[in-house]
């Protein structure tokens, strides 16, 4: 299968490289990038160097191209003027932009600030999360990978949702890389290093996406997100609390219900707990739980990589499946240790 990747030069773009050069059923295509185009993937990637000869191409020479799908790695409101031209073709597509994540067209205007041109297409997507929707994944032409917030939150949250809890505070601790590999003064690394600071604490876009699948098992339920900015460069890791009253052996069982049979997710051992330094460089998900009983406080935890789990990894694993593949193909790699 020929496969291409908008937005290449990007740190996602990168994942996806490091990740599909091993895929023994992809052959890559256009890999565009507008700022590195004609110029040698390993000047921007040097680490895979030896691995991969290809050049970077514009996106304009990549939508005349004929591959089976594309990855649109690329910032928001440009992927939903590319979409429909690329289905139009038969290429299908996983968007790791949010342009396709929300059913309702509204939930862009308020979180976003732009109308939704493509309404239809918001009905034809699928949310990209394999663990809750893999069976539609497997027949989609258009895939929404989810934000890596919305990720570690969703994973840590769904069987609190199932339990009957109604309101979630998600507070996540997210590294460096989720602002991409433009340096902002809030990605730079003297104002980065060394610092925990909370962002977007009155209501963080990827909440929406986040409600909209857990409504699918609780349809009452609230969700809010406070994010932190912490010094690491890789990871988001999510602490939902919920205010019900269960204990941890049913807090276990529901855990063990929904993800047993789940080939990147791993639920921890009662009495530990997840560490994003477990799970670096991989696809796979640790998640935990704790019950305050004696406060009415009950707990899930998720521990991911944002550039993994968070977005390439869970793409190639969404692409695996709408192209006929292993799953698992490609992406059983080891997590980095220490």
């Amino acid at each position: 299968m020929k496969v291409s990747i908008f937005g290449a030069s990007g740190y996602t773009g990168g994942e996806l490289l490091r990740i599909l050069v091993n895929h023994p059923g992809i052959e890559l295509s256009f890999l565009t990038s507008r700022e590195y185009e004609g110029k040698p993937v390993h000047l921007v990637h040097p680490h895979l160097k030896g691995l991969l000869k290809s050049k970077f191409s514009s996106m304009s020479e990549a939508m005349r191209g004929d591959y089976d799908l594309a990855f649109l790695s690329l910032p928001p409101g440009i992927s939903k003027d590319l979409t429909p031209k690329l289905l139009e073709v038969g290429i299908k597509v996983v968007d790791l932009s949010p342009d396709f994540r929300l059913k309702d067209p509204e939930l862009y205007e308020r979180w976003y600030g732009w109308k939704h041109p493509f309404p239809d297409l918001l009905e034809r997507s699928v949310y990209g999360i394999p663990e809750f929707n893999r069976d539609v994944i497997r027949y989609s032409s258009l895939v929404a990978a989810p934000g890596c917030n919305a990720t570690s939150t969703l994973l840590a949250s769904a069987p609190l949702a199932s339990l009957g809890a109604n309101r979630l505070i998600a507070d996540l601790k997210v590294g460096s890389s989720e602002a991409g590999s433009k340096p902002s003064k809030g990605s730079h690394h003297p104002e980065r290093s060394h610092a925990i600071r909370p962002y977007s604490p009155s209501g963080h876009r990827h909440q929406a996406e986040v409600e909209q699948e857990l409504r699918k098992l609780n349809a009452s339920i609230k969700v809010s997100i406070i994010p932190h900015s912490v010094g690491a460069v890789r990871g988001s890791f999510a602490s939902v609390y919920a205010l019900i009253d269960v204990d941890e052996e049913t807090l276990w069982r529901e855990f063990a219900k929904l993800y047993s049979n789940e080939p990147f997710i791993r639920i921890m051992p009662r009495g530990t707990f997840p560490d994003v330094k477990n799970v670096i460089g991989s696809n796979f998900a640790d998640l935990g739980f704790s019950s305050d009983e004696g406060f009415g406080r009950a707990t899930g935890f998720a521990a991911i990589d944002n550039l993994m789990k968070g977005a390439a990894g869970q793409a190639v694993q969404c692409m695996n499946l709408m192209l006929g593949f292993k799953e698992t193909e490609a992406l059983l790699i080891p997590p980095l240790r220490p």
